[in-house]
């Protein structure tokens, strides 16, 4: 789709498990969701959110975002901001659903990316 491995599928995630930065969502013993959140100096982050393509469309993004808002607030940040690459134009309608609001867009190590902030207050 994107004519090369998506940003997430390169990330480590030994590392990204052993910081506590990786959230799963099970269903029975199957993994069929996974959030990623740092702290940035822009804020709170949702770095990856994926849902198990079996399982998308019943409303389990809507569940870990609203995770990511607990976290995110717990930690006393007024927002959260995630990026899609550009031609996730699926990703970028369940964001703008979930209150998200495009307010950039930058090429990151060869991706086009656009931005997306969620005010928590």
């Amino acid at each position: 789709l994107i004519g090369k491995q998506p940003q997430p599928m390169l990330d480590d995630y030994q590392a990204l498990i052993k910081a506590c930065k990786v959230f799963v969502l099970c269903k029975d013993t199957k993994i069929i969701g996974v959030l990623v959140l740092e702290q940035t100096t822009d804020g709170f982050c949702i770095e990856t959110l994926a849902i198990h393509p079996l399982m998308q469309s019943l409303g389990l993004s809507k569940k870990l975002v609203a995770f990511a808002e607990k976290v995110a607030t717990k930690m006393q940040y007024q927002s959260l901001y995630l990026s899609t690459n550009q031609i996730m134009h699926k990703a970028q309608a369940i964001y703008k659903h979930l209150g998200f609001v495009e307010y950039d867009r930058r090429r990151i190590n060869g991706y086009d990316r656009l931005f997306f902030r969620k005010n928590l207050a």
